[in-house]
């Protein structure tokens, strides 16, 4: 798939087929973050990939409102961070790396907030994340069950140039 494709056909996908994803597909999303741009070359990042149905309904409970469709997902792939200075930087951009490498392979994501959110604290307990770690994403990952559609601005509305 054409990269330009991949950018203008992703979507955040909540809804999924009862269909596994296979190791090699997680792999390959995962390393898509890993092949992120890094602020110093410090790679911070950890993808922790769950696949166990009962995890993922626990981690969906954590995530409450904001990430309940993890329950029936294929998968998850928490983002953590060392606390690192540019820690969200550097997680964010290997997020979006994973959701175009998922959406390449025929995977549906939705990228769920982490961060700021206030269950940033036991999802990194649940994944057992080591001290110092800072939760930056969760990714549900599954067989769409749904093909959203989303209405872009227009390039006149968003790109300004030389000044504002």
């Amino acid at each position: 798939m054409d990269l330009f494709e991949a950018i203008h056909g992703r979507r955040s996908v909540r809804k999924y087929k009862k269909e596994p994803i296979s190791k090699e597909t997680l792999e390959k999303i995962a390393e898509a973050g890993k092949w992120a741009a890094s602020a110093r070359a410090e790679y911070p990042w950890r993808f922790v990939v769950i696949t166990e149905p009962e995890r993922l309904k626990s981690l969906a409970a954590i995530a409450g409102t904001h990430g309940k469709f993890l329950a029936d997902a294929g998968a998850a792939i928490v983002v953590a961070s060392k606390d690192a200075k540019y820690y969200i930087e550097d997680g964010a951009a290997a997020t979006q790396n994973m959701l175009l490498a998922a959406y390449a392979l025929g995977v549906g994501t939705c990228w769920v907030a982490g961060d700021k959110k206030d269950y940033c604290p036991q999802v990194l307990e649940f994944v057992r994340a080591p001290a110092g770690y800072r939760l930056v994403s969760i990714i549900s990952c599954g067989i769409p069950g749904e093909k959203p559609v989303k209405i872009k601005p227009e390039n006149r509305d968003v790109i300004i140039w030389d000044t504002f």
